[in-house]
């Protein structure tokens, strides 16, 4: 795997982009690879929000909220099970029996 490169020429590189330069010309007059400088310019795009995450990241920020929601599911379903879940899966109320009549 290539050395990475230091974040300042990362940046400098970034501000050439930002001045009106092309990819293609800033790669060629640092010496580095285009798709490099591409990949660059998305992440900084990202992380000025410009543009929304997407990706890696945002995957496994959606894969962890899921994973969440089934063990929340879960837990409401346990819960209405065993009776203390509310209206939706409780106990039946007792019922009183009215006046003037003998339980049955």
């Amino acid at each position: 795997m290539p050395r990475p490169y230091p974040s300042e020429f990362r940046e400098r590189a970034l501000e050439l982009v930002r001045a009106g330069r092309t990819v293609v010309d800033v790669a060629a007059t640092l010496g580095i690879a285009q798709s490099c400088l591409y990949r660059w310019k998305q992440q900084d795009l990202i992380d000025r929000g410009m543009k929304p995450a997407s990706g890696r990241a945002a995957s496994a920020e959606l894969a962890a909220a899921n994973r969440r929601i089934r063990e929340l599911e879960e837990e409401n379903k346990i819960l209405r099970k065993s009776g203390r879940g509310g209206a939706a899966g409780g106990a039946p109320k007792r019922t009183v029996p009215s006046r003037g009549r003998a339980p049955r």
